[in-house]
């Protein structure tokens, strides 16, 4: 097991990550930005580093400076989180050239369902369904091609892409030459990869992924799935476990795929693959290589600490547990609280003034905000996840409205009541819903 873990990452999941090493007996090193001074994940670690300036390029994003820092305290793994580099094939290898260990999959897996095209044709092999798509493009003329022999609508994808961004829906011809300048520009800024592709694009459907945990033996557990088809702007905004109205025999294909796709690329660690569900078929949209900000709904569910798991496996741990003792219990329901204001939703900035956490069983705010920090313009918006349980999905419903009228937040402005329309709405209430639930909801 290791002894000292350097986390490569802020806010919410760094306090995650820490709490689950002191639970394991493992030291922690955090690192921090200039910005992130006063920030709680800088407190709670075993020590703590400043390595940059405000913006993530000069601090988070900064790999000589990790890998520097966690040679001098003597950590012997990193872990990188989620966003950030937690999905960097290119840090990844400089972690191995080091001999530090980056918590995931490694260099080689990451690569591959990285690159999106690259992950269809593994998922074509494995025998997954995949929805019609292309190569990388070669340019404008070649995606007018492509587009015309896969049938509108299609939606125009970086290969390297993630977080909502490099992603462009086009409905008619004409919008293929400005929607593939702004991907490609887009995937270049922020991935810097400008490799982009088409696929067919699917609508009404539901986005649900599986929660896949695995070790060095070639032991692939599944932990359930989740329906995260709440979405604004391709960012999940709710998320719940089990996904619901799924059918027995489809829930098991789900999870038969997953498990497939792991075995295909020899997967370590935790991971999600995710799908694209209409009725009784579904196809495979992609890999996440890495903890899912959503993992926390599965742990309530399944009672597994998914980043304790994540961990032991990466250290080389089998898993002691078989998927038959692996039990589901109940649904849990997580809320993204995002910092922002306006109609366009805007990111939003302040100092917390008042702060007020619900409370109860089974009702938990995975966050790292307390009561005076700043909430600065370098990072995302998320301040936090409010999550809660119930034995049913109506009861999971009730809870979550409880528990988001009792949440206050004084001085930075958030999306709270917008959540409280979704458990209002018997669009979201039923179940039945799909990707396009934001539009008839808000």
């Amino acid at each position: 097991m290791f002894s000292k873990i350097l986390i490569a990452n802020r806010g919410e999941v760094a306090v995650r990550v820490i709490r689950a090493c002191k639970e394991m007996g493992i030291d922690t090193v955090a690192v921090y930005s200039a910005a992130d001074a006063d920030a709680l994940h800088v407190v709670m670690a075993d020590e703590s580093y400043c390595i940059g300036g405000p913006s993530a390029a000069d601090s988070y994003l900064n790999m000589n400076a990790l890998l520097t820092l966690a040679g001098k305290t003597g950590a012997d793994a990193i872990h990188p989180g989620y966003g950030m580099l937690a999905e960097n094939a290119e840090f990844a290898r400089l972690c191995e050239s080091c001999g530090i260990t980056l918590i995931g999959p490694g260099a080689e897996v990451m690569e591959a369902m990285g690159q999106k095209e690259i992950a269809r044709e593994i998922a074509v092999k494995a025998g997954l369904p995949v929805a019609p798509g292309s190569g990388i493009l070669s340019g404008i003329a070649e995606a007018e091609a492509e587009a015309d022999r896969i049938g509108y609508p299609v939606i125009l994808k970086a290969r390297a892409g993630g977080g909502g961004r490099g992603i462009r829906i086009i409905r008619d011809r004409k919008d293929i030459p400005g929607a593939y300048t702004q991907v490609q520009k887009e995937a270049k800024n922020a991935f810097g990869d400008d490799g982009i592709f088409l696929e067919k694009y699917l609508e009404n459907v539901k986005h649900i992924e599986v929660q896949i945990l695995a070790d060095r033996e070639g032991n692939v557990r599944i932990l359930g799935d989740r329906d995260c088809s709440v979405q604004r702007k391709n960012q999940k905004l709710i998320e719940e476990c089990p996904a619901p109205v799924l059918t027995d025999s489809l829930r098991k294909k789900l999870h038969e795929a997953a498990r497939l796709l792991a075995a295909a690329v020899h997967y370590v660690t935790v991971g999600t693959v995710e799908f694209l569900v209409h009725g009784d078929t579904f196809s495979f949209l992609e890999m996440n290589t890495r903890l899912q900000v959503e993992h926390s709904v599965t742990e309530m569910v399944s009672g597994i600490d998914i980043v304790e798991w994540q961990i032991r496996t990466a250290a080389g741990i089998t898993l002691p547990f078989t998927q038959e003792e692996i039990s589901l219990h109940g649904h849990a329901m997580e809320c993204r609280i995002c910092a922002e204001h306006g109609k366009e939703c805007l990111p939003a900035t302040g100092r917390v003034e008042m702060l007020h956490i619900p409370g109860g069983v089974n009702v938990r705010f995975d966050s790292a905000l307390y009561q005076g920090c700043e909430i600065t313009p370098y990072y995302d918006s998320m301040l936090g996840k409010l999550v809660v349980s119930a034995d049913t999905r109506d009861a999971a419903i009730r809870k979550m409205k409880c528990a988001l009228s009792e949440f206050v937040l004084v001085g930075v402005e958030n999306n709270r009541e917008m959540h409280m329309k979704f458990m209002e709405d018997e669009n979201f209430l039923n179940g039945r819903y799909d990707t396009g639930i934001v539009g008839k909801v808000l």
